[in-house]
């Protein structure tokens, strides 16, 4: 399969060759192992017995090799990670170290790498990376000030719905039609059957687990209390798992980088009081999702696609912000930004996406499941300018339309697939 250039590579550039060591982490199936190869000219494969033997005998061949050194599937010998910590601590050259996997296994000692080991994580294939139509608008320079858009597409709603359920994994979404729910499948029974077990989670029901997981699911972009979800998963039993069941999964996942939920904005000097701080529920791809809860792209433009049992909306609407949320985060990462959303409490205002900068700058993104934006998708973004002035740099709205203009009003309108990084 050929390799597409992916936003990360950008990044990697700038920096790669500056740091003694970097980690790229992120689910399994995301493109790790193919970003980080191309960089590297020696590779220890930790998933190999025989390269863990040598590791395990010689810990500094890592550092007499000649590099950069892509030591992947790391977890599989953890104790590398302190290998490679103190290697850098004893000076190894800049660019020396690239590092790919998921995390250590449960109970495993790893040092937290804080000042030397530079953590980079990679998610699935966002839009951009997508080859659908070249972004026109991009977030970095939304959030250095630029004011103009401009850029038209052809994608429209049924493309979107298409993305969701064909997945951003790339070895996944290379796959003809017919068979990306067989694969979308097998990654969660592995992930169940195979990926807790080896992390040293016990998975005692599967099935109980795999519930979970699809309320999970049906709870994609809300701040649903997470005993709403267990009770989602558990109708009618009378002795529901403990919670402490759902913060084992909830942990295990995140592990695994298979959870990614968007945290609750708080802003350091904009004084906004009353804001909600649950973060928003997503899995690492809105594909998984719609596969826990056996949705495919003919079902999900059905109209009685609502989740009522956990909160009010579509599922399409939901997902559609998840495939946004999930290309913004890797778009935030190349301008040095992170994501959150806002939520006041009791939820009188709230805003999908707020990406901001360390010098307290940020964009306000509205994400709509609309051709056309009107004057009540904005009005939260209004509110949110009359509370914090000129830190927010820009507010956008993110639709399924074709065409990126600026309102009368300022607010930005942009088609999803035309934002890039």
């Amino acid at each position: 399969m050929d390799y597409g250039e992916r936003v990360i590579d950008t990044v990697l550039d700038e920096v790669q060759p500056l740091l003694r060591a970097v980690s790229v982490h992120g689910p399994k199936g995301v493109g790790k192992t193919a970003t980080a190869s191309r960089r590297a000219r020696t590779i220890f494969d930790m998933s190999q017995v025989g390269q863990r033997e040598i590791v395990m005998a010689d810990p500094r061949v890592l550092v007499r090799t000649p590099g950069p050194v892509l030591i992947d599937e790391w977890q599989r010998l953890p104790e590398v990670w302190e290998h490679v910590r103190r290697a850098v601590d004893d000076g190894v050259p800049n660019g020396h170290f690239l590092i790919a996997g998921s995390s250590a296994p449960r109970g495993a000692t790893v040092h937290s790498g804080a000042g030397r080991i530079v953590p980079l994580r990679m998610r699935p294939l966002s839009l951009a990376e997508r080859d659908l139509t070249p972004p026109s608008v991009s977030l970095t320079r939304l959030l250095d000030g630029e004011r103009e858009l401009h850029g038209t597409t052809d994608v429209e709603l049924l493309e979107y719905v298409e993305e969701i359920t064909a997945s951003g994994f790339p070895g996944i979404r290379s796959r003809p039609d017919q068979v990306r729910g067989i694969e979308l499948d097998g990654y969660l029974e592995n992930v169940i059957q195979r990926e807790f077990p080896e992390q040293g989670y016990q998975v005692r029901r599967p099935e109980s687990l795999r519930a979970w997981l699809a309320a999970y699911a049906a709870a994609t972009s809300s701040t649903t209390s997470y005993t709403k979800i267990l009770d989602a998963a558990t109708p009618g039993l009378a002795n529901k798992p403990a919670t402490e069941t759902t913060i084992v999964y909830r942990d295990a996942l995140s592990s695994l980088w298979l959870i990614d939920p968007v945290p609750a904005w708080m802003p350091g000097h904009n004084h906004l009081e009353r804001l909600g701080r649950a973060s928003k529920h997503q899995l690492a791809d809105p594909a998984l999702a719609a596969r826990l809860l056996g949705l495919d792209a003919r079902s999900l433009l059905r109209s009685d696609t609502r989740r009522e049992n956990l909160v009010q909306g579509t599922i399409l609407g939901a997902l559609f912000e998840h495939l946004a949320t999930m290309s913004v985060h890797t778009y935030a990462a190349a301008a040095q930004a992170r994501v959150s959303h806002l939520r006041t409490n009791g939820g009188r205002h709230e805003v999908d996406l707020i990406v901001h900068r360390p010098d307290g700058a940020f964009v306000a993104l509205e994400v709509k499941l609309s051709d056309r934006v009107v004057d009540s998708d904005v009005r939260h973004l209004h509110w949110l300018r009359e509370q914090v002035g000129s830190d927010m740099v820009d507010a956008v709205v993110l639709h399924c339309g074709t065409h990126a203009y600026r309102r009368a009003d300022g607010v930005g309108v942009v088609p999803l697939v035309l934002l890039g990084p």
